[in-house]
């Protein structure tokens, strides 16, 4: 697994967008932490080689969305009060067969999985989700 955005020269307190995650994930005290702390730990299970950045982070938002990315964006993991958010950049090109879509579904490019307290993602099914999106991301086909 990597991790991109190290320290900048002179300002060792910066911390890597992994540790980020792990922030976000323990300021979750309720089942979101828990349940992005799963999705987190398939998709690095899906692909070892998987980036992990933080983006838009902004005033309102200022831990920022985890993304995990190879070859180009492969999810985000956004938490709203109801729900985990999985949202595939390029999830309209993938095969989903187990049916973990279950939203924006009508978008023309993503596809997203809403994950609300007390539902379960199939595992493997996740994984294998995760290892199409490599494969879309890196020109082979689904």
């Amino acid at each position: 697994m990597n991790s991109t955005s190290a320290p900048a020269a002179g300002n060792m307190t910066e911390e890597t967008p992994s540790a980020l995650i792990d922030a976000k994930i323990a300021a979750l005290t309720d089942w979101r932490g828990p349940t992005l702390a799963r999705l987190r730990a398939l998709i690095r299970e899906a692909d070892p080689d998987v980036v992990e950045e933080v983006k838009w982070r902004k005033p309102a938002n200022p831990a920022g969305a985890p993304v995990w990315s190879h070859a180009g964006i492969l999810c985000t993991g956004e938490t709203y009060k109801d729900k985990v958010k999985l949202t595939f950049a390029k999830g309209a090109a993938l095969d989903d067969p187990a049916r973990l879509f279950n939203a924006s579904l009508d978008g023309g490019t993503r596809r997203a999985i809403d994950i609300r307290e007390g539902d379960e993602v199939e595992a493997e099914a996740f994984r294998a989700l995760v290892r199409s999106a490599v494969g879309v991301n890196l020109g082979f086909t689904t």
